[in-house]
């Protein structure tokens, strides 16, 4: 029998809404939702905006005040129990009066997990966990990846024709899919720290890589370039954004041009040619990045699944046939035996292409 009921899990529902609303603006903080509820009404609800900033429970508990005496906090993700930028949070919830306290997910930071569950409970509070578990974790995977292993999440995205090509012979790739599934791209840059591509994109297409609109969001924008120095007219450094540019670039890349790009405030990280993208993630998890959105082209893509660091793809599979040499994952191959292999969460169709969200086998839910 469930410990909880559908009302839990209306409410923790709502909470997950409105946590997602700070996707891609509370870094180095994940995204957290919080609703007051009493007699089956909101009194108060909120969600994490900025880092340094009110949490979502402070939030949803100013706006419930003096009602949310004996009222259920439903909150997405275990309430903090430290002095950081602000108060704990179990200080205020118990202040308020709060009989019931719901979460859905345990902080993930094993220095701090369950802690806050214990001051609350310590203090008279009920407490229900796991209330919405798969929806809440999922939410903060990138989080939990940072605490854990010190880098950011992974997402890699594809989109690619039915037989599996990037671009045409010429690298032309505007557009392979439709304007609804461009649409979800832009949704999914929002919800990213940071948007990364190869030089070859760059050189190709001369993307700007900035969420389209921006809802106030401010993403790094990361090239990986190899060799060859990029062309000085791109986007990227040109643009009012120029100053949210990272060169990741091996030691020694030409010199005269990390100088110049310094120089326009565009940052140059310089890394070792042996384990490279390892070296990245760690430089991009120093700077708080917590979610990074590969955009491709292949032969990145090729490399950061040979480093092991796809936590997610996503892939926007166009209705039709290309052909040619321009695969989804470069000149990267694996035998059959040792490919790496992935679990669908999720198929559905985005206007006329196919979306298929997959997670790497070895991911536990």
């Amino acid at each position: 029998m469930s410990r909880f009921s559908d009302s839990d899990l209306k409410w923790m529902q709502t909470a997950l809404a409105l946590a997602r609303r700070g996707e891609g603006l509370t870094r180095p903080n994940p995204p957290v939702g919080a609703v007051v509820v009493k007699n089956n009404r909101i009194l108060g609800q909120g969600w994490h905006r900025q880092a340094g900033g009110p949490h979502a429970e402070i939030h949803a508990l100013r706006q419930a005040g003096p009602r949310a005496k004996g009222a259920t906090l439903y909150v997405t993700l275990e309430p903090c129990s430290t002095f950081g930028r602000t108060p704990p949070c179990t200080t205020a919830i118990q202040q308020a009066g709060i009989a019931r306290v719901v979460v859905g997910a345990a902080d993930p930071n094993p220095r701090h997990a369950g802690k806050g569950l214990r001051v609350l409970r310590q203090g008279g509070i009920q407490v229900l966990t796991g209330v919405g578990g798969p929806e809440a974790r999922e939410l903060i995977a990138p989080f939990a990846c940072q605490v854990v292993r010190h880098r950011p999440f992974f997402t890699l995205k594809l989109g690619v024709s039915l037989d599996g090509r990037l671009a045409d012979f010429r690298h032309h790739s505007r557009w392979i899919t439709g304007p609804d599934a461009r649409r979800e791209v832009q949704a999914m840059r929002r919800r990213a720290d940071a948007i990364l591509v190869g030089a070859g994109t760059v050189r190709h297409d001369n993307p700007s890589l900035w969420p389209r609109p921006d809802r106030q969001r401010n993403p790094w924008r990361i090239i990986v370039v190899r060799d060859r120095p990029l062309p000085a007219a791109a986007q990227v450094f040109r643009d009012v954004h120029a100053d949210r540019t990272i060169i990741a670039a091996p030691r020694g890349w030409h010199p005269g041009g990390a100088r110049r790009l310094r120089a326009a405030n565009v940052k140059v990280l310089e890394l070792p040619r042996r384990g490279f993208f390892p070296a990245l993630a760690k430089e991009l998890g120093d700077l708080g990045i917590l979610r990074v959105l590969c955009e491709g082209g292949g032969i990145v893509a090729g490399e950061l699944l040979r480093a092991r660091l796809v936590d997610e793809l996503c892939l926007f599979i166009s209705p039709k046939l290309i052909g040619g040499p321009v695969g989804a994952v470069g000149t990267r191959h694996w035998m059959l035996e040792s490919a790496p292999g992935f679990r669908i969460r999720d198929v559905r169709r985005i206007g006329p292409d196919l979306f298929v969200h997959l997670f790497p086998k070895a991911r536990e839910d």
